[in-house]
């Protein structure tokens, strides 16, 4: 509470984020990341920036809670992850499935797509996401 005009209490109204919008740990990693994308994340972004894409927004590098996405739509909560060679490891596919019980846990759909789907076939990425799109 501050005080107002008069010396009359007055209910301060913050915003409170909660751990749907990210950590304050991963400010700088999010940036990073957005300046430093893949080739495929380039192609992907280029095809649903500014609402290009079903008139849908999506975000880049979007902090949930501990993670960081490649691509989030909040109007649909769907994320968009474009993943490399590095998520085939072991320790990827942990890491991976992790993040994905955390996030489902939140209400959230994920949708993923390998690097070379991106490069090579981007018609067919699309295809495909418009297609997950309408289910729900």
């Amino acid at each position: 509470m501050r005080r107002g005009r008069g010396g009359h209490r007055k209910q301060c109204k913050m915003k409170v984020r909660g751990p749907k919008s990210g950590f304050r740990k991963t400010i700088i990693y999010r940036r990073e990341l957005r300046h430093n994308t893949t080739p495929a994340e380039k192609i992907f972004w280029s095809k649903v920036a500014n609402r290009t894409f079903q008139n849908l927004k999506f975000r880049k590098q979007h902090g949930i809670g501990p993670f960081v996405v490649d691509f989030y739509c909040p109007e649909k909560k769907i994320i968009v992850e474009i993943d490399g060679d590095s998520h085939a490891t072991d320790t990827g596919i942990e890491n991976d499935q992790e993040r994905a019980k955390y996030l489902a846990g939140l209400g959230y759909k994920i949708v993923r797509y390998q690097n070379s789907d991106v490069l090579n076939n981007i018609d067919g990425v699309f295809e495909d996401l418009s297609g997950r799109l309408s289910q729900l």
